[in-house]
């Protein structure tokens, strides 16, 4: 297992791992594939040098990628949000996940946030004790958070402080 956190010149890796993740597990994410797949290159570009991201390779492969999005106003810069999480299933159980969190939360720690937010669904008890190992805890549901296939699915709110 290798990580990296990509540079806008890693584009067509986000790129790569991204749209798989969004095909692989539609149900999971707030955006659709349709969403990113037509967005061009220079965006693709862009969205690196904005927010930090991880991908996590088994040899030259991307198998998973983690996002981190900080919050945008003066009094709630100490505050960033976990985002684009996805595992290919054939790694989950190999650390990818727990290796990809730790180098996001130093980034964060690095970058003087205080408190690591996300949003995980109700119906991925999986991912929700994963969190819980990670050190994060509950702080809310949303309810209807994710519309999906028609069905309303509600999300879990976590946090995790750093400080």
């Amino acid at each position: 297992m290798a990580l990296k956190l990509l540079d806008p010149d890693d584009f067509e890796v986000f790129k790569r791992i991204r749209l798989e993740a969004l095909r692989a597990s539609p149900e999971a994410f707030a955006s659709s594939a349709s969403d990113w797949e037509s967005l061009p290159d220079e965006e693709w570009r862009r969205r690196l040098t904005t927010n930090p991201v991880v991908v996590s390779f088994r040899g030259e492969e991307p198998v998973g990628i983690m996002g981190l999005t900080r919050q945008q106003g003066s009094k709630m810069a100490h505050r960033a949000t976990i985002i684009m999480v996805y595992l290919r299933d054939s790694e989950r159980g190999g650390g990818h996940a727990a290796a990809m969190l730790n180098l996001l939360l130093d980034h964060a720690r690095a970058s003087g946030i205080r408190q690591v937010e996300l949003a995980v669904s109700a119906e991925n008890p999986a991912a929700i004790r994963f969190y819980q190992r990670e050190g994060f805890h509950e702080i809310g549901c949303i309810p209807a958070g994710f519309l999906h296939g028609g069905r309303e699915i509600d999300e879990i709110v976590m946090a995790r402080r750093l400080t």
